[in-house]
């Protein structure tokens, strides 16, 4: 009898540190669950417009990794708007800095007014025929709204510069190591000082 209770005594405790590893390991479980989450969140929110992928004008997919080590300018664009003479400057300053490292991606978008109504095919040949644009245009999307496309999400909700696009040809420059480093407004022309000047600053940073 008198080793009964010393064992029962012991029976118990034994019990009750599994339960209760038991349970630390259940709670701990759902730390780590929580942290690996958080894990996944942050690097959603640190992506590079290097993730993304989109069709061309010709609906061929492009990666916008082959870019890397290009200062690129990203700008909505569209065919009947009272910005579209902006390709003019768009060209020229792609004409200007393309050989030291500088691109331009148009993303032709209907959100605004109805000013890009056309097929992809229609969008080519104006740019081309009446503007000579010799940067690479990609097949239309939407920049705004429910169907917002997931690289203009990671622009207007997740870089360093959120808002939703205003309007027609707002403009986003990226570093040479994916970074969106500026924000420009629809009515800032490709060839103001202050565009010019970014561009030359960020082409300076090997």
């Amino acid at each position: 009898m008198p080793l009964t209770r010393p064992s029962c005594s012991w029976n118990v405790l034994v019990v009750g540190l599994l339960m209760g590893f038991g349970l630390g390991a259940f709670v701990g479980f759902g730390q780590v669950g929580a942290a690996e989450q958080g894990a996944l969140h942050m690097a959603a929110k640190t992506s590079t417009v290097y993730d993304f992928t989109l069709n061309d004008i010709d609906g061929k997919p492009v990666s916008l990794s082959q870019f890397k080590g290009k200062v690129i300018m990203l700008v909505n664009t569209a065919s009947f708007c009272g910005n579209t003479p902006q390709y003019t400057d768009l060209e020229t300053i792609y004409e200007t800095y393309k050989d030291q490292g500088f691109e331009i991606l148009a993303f032709p978008a209907n959100n605004f007014g109805q000013q890009e109504p056309g097929t992809n095919e229609e969008i080519k040949g104006f740019c081309l025929t009446k503007y000579s644009v010799g940067f690479p245009l990609f097949s239309k999307i939407s920049v705004k709204g429910g169907d917002k496309h997931p690289l203009y999400q990671y622009l207007t909700e997740q870089s360093p510069f959120p808002g939703e696009v205003e309007w027609n040809f707002q403009k986003y420059l990226v570093d040479r190591s994916g970074n969106v480093v500026a924000r420009y407004h629809h009515r800032t022309k490709p060839l103001a000082a202050e565009v010019v000047k970014d561009v030359e600053r960020f082409l300076a940073k090997h």
